[in-house]
């Protein structure tokens, strides 16, 4: 049986132990200019939707993410918080070192 090469992103996942919250974080670090509808984070990371909906609710009060009121509302990644700014520039450093997109 061939074993599938893992990406960066495959790899990082692993390493910090997996789970909803990194795949949410890894959409919107990678993306920090887009906003995304709790619909495109379920299509994007595959999980159901109450658990992006919890996952969403502790990113907010930890503030490593902003919501924005539209209909439907809409998430972005906060590089003003300065954790996720240093998250943010240690994953696009790893990002040119792999060459992945």
């Amino acid at each position: 049986m061939k074993s599938k090469q893992l990406t960066i992103w495959d790899e990082l996942e692993l390493g910090f132990g997996g789970g909803s919250k990194f795949r949410i974080l890894l959409q919107m670090l990678l993306n920090p200019n887009e906003t995304f509808t709790k619909y495109a984070l379920v299509r994007a990371t595959g999980m159901r939707t109450p658990s992006v909906e919890s996952q969403l609710k502790v990113l907010l009060k930890i503030g490593w993410i902003k919501e924005y009121a539209f209909t439907p509302k809409t998430y972005q990644i906060n590089l003003a918080n300065d954790v996720v700014k240093e998250i943010s520039e240690v994953f696009q450093k790893i990002r040119v070192i792999r060459g992945n997109p």
